[in-house]
């Protein structure tokens, strides 16, 4: 089987990943118009920088006639300012409000009328907004994108009704999940300075009190060109894309005002932390861990890959070191899991979750976990099952290639978090190249006490029992960015 696997393999990685990147066309975008395609890498990408600053990326895929638009702000909730937490989020909100040409809400009925789709997320790290559409309708999308970077137009009744709209999502999103409100406890003990431990969505008594001038002001401030990237996904030819963002964001003028990224760091953590969530909804209880973790780096991804083949190993599967301890042979939980992403513009956290079986107590799943760890520390890594991790990521890099969508967002992600195109080129190839040797050392500067924070949810005391859930609590799959589960690491996506 696992030669046949191979095989398979090694016929997917032959076959050609669409027409080979064009040269772009000389014209008015600086001398830093590159083609970044070579014959190890996996897809065709193009890139090149607008005179004001705007970054363009270009990835080619001709096996379908669609494109994908994204436009990436290099600024999310963690580039937000004191007492305004939600701001980014909300600003995301009101941009499919009106421009001078563009009604409110005629954004995505003339994407839909075009036969396209298109949405907006929000991260720590980023905002995000993207269009999905037929190949001859690129032209469209970047006029009106480029049109909302700068001509965007509120009034107090907009505020008021976003308002109203983003704190029902939060109750929604949040106050109605005891899991939620636990995790942005979790947060907030982990960071106790850096903007990672506010919500991404935003304090419920901040967001009540946002107005049209902090909407405003974040938006002349941080939505410019110099501070944007263009993500454009699909069956294009780069100097098409070139000509077409040169026209509608190239005239756009770069913002003077902009500086650098400068966010409050955190102090040293110097004493375990441990906290306990009590809701009387809760129905099943469960133990949870992080550590601040290291993320990746521009040119140093080496510790990010290692703690990313580790959390597959702890807890990435029903095979992984958590579940093989503890659901099936001790069977002291009904569920467990690590989780790891380490794409994020500072340090991220390293996650475990055990979710105990019915009579074992949360001080005795906490014991569980901290004796796999132990014990994975002192055994190491099984390369037998380090080969299946490694073979199983390589193919669903493989397949992820057929989604134009998701390598856009690869790109962008990774862009708008400080890495560069070579930094994503190079990372499947890193996480080949990691040995069991780099793993364990990974895990030993991983696991110290003092940089974790452990949390309990539970029910109230006395409260009578809540449904039993359909399944036991999983962490959200962490693929922002921040590499935490959920609103830690929240992409509130419309």
């Amino acid at each position: 089987m696992r030669a046949a696997l191979l095989s398979i393999l090694v016929l997917v990685l032959a076959l050609p990943m669409g027409a080979a990147a064009s040269e772009p066309a000389s014209g008015q975008a600086s001398d830093q118009t590159t083609d970044t395609a070579s014959d190890q890498a996996t897809e065709q990408v193009t890139s090149y920088t607008l005179d004001n600053g705007m970054e363009v990326v270009v990835i080619e895929d001709h096996r379908a006639p669609v494109v994908v638009q994204m436009v990436w702000y290099k600024a999310g909730s963690a580039d937000e300012w004191t007492g305004v937490s939600g701001v980014a989020h909300f600003l995301e909100h009101l941009l499919f409000k009106g421009t001078d040409t563009l009604a409110p809400g005629e954004f995505s009925k003339t994407v839909a009328a075009n036969g396209g789709t298109d949405n907006a997320f929000t991260s720590y790290d980023y905002t995000g907004y993207f269009q999905r559409v037929a190949a001859d309708r690129l032209e469209l999308m970047m006029k009106m994108e480029s049109d909302r970077m700068v001509n965007l137009r509120l009034d107090e009744d907009d505020i008021a009704t976003e308002r109203d709209v983003i704190l029902e999502e939060r109750n929604m999103r949040i106050e109605n999940d005891p899991s939620s409100l636990f995790r942005e406890q979790m947060g907030a003990a982990q960071y106790l300075n850096h903007r990672y431990g506010q919500p991404v969505i935003g304090w419920r008594h901040e967001m009540e009190a946002l107005s049209l001038e902090d909407a405003l002001e974040f938006y002349h401030l941080n939505y410019s060109p110099n501070n944007a990237i263009l993500v454009v996904a699909g069956d294009v030819q780069p100097e098409e894309v070139k000509a077409l963002a040169e026209t509608y964001y190239g005239a756009i003028p770069a913002n003077p005002e902009l500086g650098e990224r400068e966010r409050p760091q955190e102090p040293p953590q110097t004493a375990e932390r441990h906290l306990t969530f009590s809701d009387p909804r809760v129905a099943q209880p469960y133990v949870s861990r992080s550590y601040l973790a290291p993320e990746r780096d521009a040119g140093a991804q080496e510790d990010a890959a290692a703690l990313t083949l580790l959390a597959e190993l702890l807890g990435g599967s029903q095979t992984s070191v958590m579940a093989q301890k503890l659901q099936f042979e001790t069977q002291q939980a009904v569920y467990s899991g690590a989780w790891y992403s380490g794409t994020s513009l500072d340090d991220t956290t390293f996650g475990l979750i055990v979710v105990p079986s019915p009579d074992v107590t949360l001080e005795q799943a906490e014991a569980d976990m901290d004796r796999v760890i132990d014990e994975f520390l002192e055994t190491g890594v099984d390369e037998d099952q380090l080969d299946r991790i490694k073979m199983q990521l390589k193919a669903a890099q493989i397949y992820a290639r057929d989604d134009v969508q998701g390598m856009a967002r690869r790109y962008g992600s990774a862009l708008a978090s400080g890495l560069t195109i070579e930094d994503v080129q190079a990372w499947p190839e890193l996480l080949q190249e990691t040995t069991a040797e780099d793993i364990m050392t990974a895990a030993r500067d991983l696991f110290d006490p003092e940089r974790s924070v452990t949390g309990y949810l539970e029910p109230e005391p006395g409260a009578a029992p809540a449904p039993a859930p359909a399944a036991a609590p999983q962490p959200e799959d962490p693929a922002a960015q921040t590499g935490l589960p959920d609103d830690m690491d929240m992409e509130v996506a419309e």
